[in-house]
C-alpha cells in the first residue's frame, strides 16, 4: 500500500511524460560522457579514466542505498552469482568501449555498440527460452547488414578498435539478458551498487600499469570525476524513467543517443560518418526500433 496520499500521485499521462523526459536526459548524459571521455583519452590512459568513473559512480551508489533505507544490504542480496556476473559483463563493456574510443570515431563506435539489442534478440531463444519469429530474424539480419556497411573494407576503421567495440556490444547484450533474469528478484539500488563495486574492482586491475604521466591537474581531475558522475547520474535517471514508463515504450527512444553521437563526432571531433556508414546506422536504428516495437505489441 502506498504511503503517498492519492491526491499527490501524478496523473498517468504526467508521469509518463516525466519518464520520457528523464529518459532523454539520461541519454544526453550518456552521450556527453562518451564524447567527454574520447576527448580526455587524448591525454590520459583508458584504465585510469575507467577507475575514476567508477569511483564517482560508487559515491552515487552509496547515496542510493542510504536513501532507500537500511533494509537494503549487499551481503543479504539474493542471486549473488548473477549479480557478480552482471557486474563483470558491464566492466567488460566499459573496458572495451573506453579502449576502442582511443582509435574509433565516436559515431561509428556508438553504432556498433547499438547492435547489442539485436544480439540480445539472437541470444534470447537459448538464454531466455523466448521464441524469435522469422520477421524478427529478418530485422536482426538487417541490423547486422548495417554494421557491415560501417565496418566494410575500405572504411579505414582500425581493426583492433572495431573488434573491441564488437566485444563491448556482445558483452552488453549478455548484461541485458542478466538484467532481465534479475528483474523483480533484486532491488534496483542493490543491483546498481553491486555493479559499481565489481566494475571498480575489475577496471582497477590494469590501472597501476597505465598511470597518467603527467598526473591530471585540478581542472582536469574535476572534469574526469564530473564525467564519472555524469555516467552514474544517467543510470539513476534511467531507473527513475523505467519506474514511470514501461521498458517497451522507452526502448525505441534509445537510438536518440546514436543521433547525439553523430552530432558530437561531426561538430566536436570533425569526424562525420560517410554516406555508407550513415546508411548502416539507419539500418541498425530501423532494425532496433522495429524489434523494440514488436516486443511492445
Amino acid at each position: 500500500m502506498s504511503s503517498v496520499p492519492a491526491a499527490a500521485l501524478p496523473a498517468p499521462a504526467a508521469s509518463r511524460n516525466a519518464g520520457v523526459l528523464l529518459f532523454f536526459v539520461a541519454l544526453l548524459a550518456f552521450a556527453t560522457f562518451d564524447a567527454g571521455s574520447k576527448h580526455m583519452l587524448e591525454r590520459y590512459p583508458a584504465p585510469f579514466l575507467n577507475v575514476m568513473r567508477y569511483l564517482a559512480v560508487i559515491v552515487l551508489a552509496v547515496g542510493m542505498l542510504w536513501r532507500h533505507g537500511r533494509g537494503l544490504r549487499l551481503r543479504d542480496a539474493p542471486e549473488k552469482p548473477l549479480l557478480v556476473l552482471r557486474g563483470i559483463t558491464l566492466a567488460t563493456v566499459a573496458t572495451c568501449f573506453m579502449t576502442a574510443l582511443i582509435w574509433m570515431p565516436l559515431s561509428e563506435a556508438t553504432a556498433i555498440y547499438f547492435t547489442s539489442p539485436l544480439i540480445m534478440v539472437a541470444l534470447s531463444p537459448w538464454l531466455l527460452g523466448e521464441r524469435v519469429r522469422p520477421v524478427q530474424w529478418l530485422a536482426v539480419a538487417a541490423g547486422f547488414a548495417g554494421m557491415l556497411l560501417i565496418v566494410r573494407p575500405g572504411s579505414d576503421l582500425p581493426m583492433l578498435g572495431t573488434l573491441l567495440m564488437a566485444v563491448s556490444a556482445v558483452s552488453y547484450a549478455f548484461f541485458q539478458v542478466l538484467t532481465r533474469k534479475l528483474a523483480g528478484k533484486v532491488p534496483g539500488p542493490v543491483q546498481y551498487a553491486y555493479t559499481a563495486i565489481i566494475c571498480l574492482i575489475v577496471t582497477a586491475l590494469p590501472a597501476p600499469f597505465f598511470l597518467p604521466d603527467p598526473w591530471p591537474d585540478t581542472a582536469d581531475m574535476l572534469l574526469i570525476l564530473g564525467l564519472g558522475a555524469c555516467s552514474g547520474l544517467a543510470q539513476i535517471l534511467l531507473i527513475a524513467a523505467f519506474q514511470r514508463v514501461s521498458a517497451a515504450t522507452l526502448a525505441p527512444l534509445n537510438y536518440f543517443q546514436l543521433l547525439l553521437a553523430v552530432l558530437f563526432s561531426t561538430f566536436w571531433f570533425q569526424r562525420p560518418p560517410d554516406s555508407l556508414a550513415l546508411a548502416g546506422m539507419g539500418l541498425i536504428m530501423a532494425a532496433g526500433v522495429f524489434l523494440a516495437m514488436r516486443r511492445a505489441a
